[in-house]
């Protein structure tokens, strides 16, 4: 080889499909998606008592997250993307750099995008229950609430609505970016639940979906509590 002939192209890394998204995290990601627009569509049409079926639904779905989180698959539980600001930050750094996906689960930036969502999803559907329970049977925890708490948990409940628009819009607008500078589908994996990463990266553990089942019912039994008592 001469030394004026061009160097040889660098050798791509032997990828492999490798399941990265269980079907409940899948799962609990769009029916959030649907239900938050079902949340919005029904009142913006006064349909308050489905509202508020709606906003039970994604409560009990919020509370198996958390559940999820703790005891579910490796890459949905907090611990395994929840990093510090520092490494966010040093992430976000290289927001348009192009180079390949390497990232088996959420990366240091988007765990903390996760946490805001669930956080405001969480404020949202809980001072859901107390705004709109006129709906049903008036709890007992009604009459200890202070006219002030009570305007302050409503004002709440139309703020939280208001950041969690803009979170959702910086969301989609931070997916948009990864795919046309990065060249990272974000997407397809939160669909199908695979991506192709290098042969040296270990597939993340996963956990029974039957396990899935009994948090969501647990979590459908604690809203079931709480609407009867808020």
């Amino acid at each position: 080889m001469n030394a004026d002939d061009p160097a040889p192209p660098a050798e791509q890394p032997v990828r492999r499909r490798v399941l990265v998204w269980d079907a409940p995290t899948r799962l609990f990601h769009w029916l959030v998606v649907a239900l938050v627009a079902a949340a919005y569509a029904t009142l913006k049409l006064n349909w308050i008592d489905w509202h508020v079926r709606v906003g039970e639904a994604l409560l009990a779905l919020l509370l198996f997250r958390v559940l999820w989180g703790c005891f579910g698959s490796e890459t949905a539980r907090f611990r395994s993307f929840v990093a510090s600001p520092v490494a966010a930050l040093r992430h976000l750094r290289h927001l348009f750099r192009r180079e390949p996906d390497v990232q088996v689960g959420h990366n240091a930036a988007g765990g903390w995008m996760v946490l805001l969502l669930l956080s405001l999803l969480l404020l949202e559907t809980l001072s859901g229950l107390y705004v709109y329970n006129e709906v049903a049977d008036e709890g007992p925890l009604s009459e200890w609430v202070p006219a002030w708490i009570a305007n302050a948990i409503s004002m709440l409940h139309g703020l939280v609505w208001d950041a969690l628009l803009a979170a959702v819009a910086l969301h989609l607008l931070v997916i948009t970016l990864y795919a046309l500078v990065k060249g990272h589908n974000l997407v397809r994996p939160m669909l199908t639940g695979y991506k192709p990463l290098p042969a040296s990266v270990a597939a993340p553990r996963q956990t029974p979906a039957w396990l899935a089942l009994l948090m969501l019912v647990a979590g459908a039994v604690v809203v079931i509590l709480l609407a009867a008592y808020l």
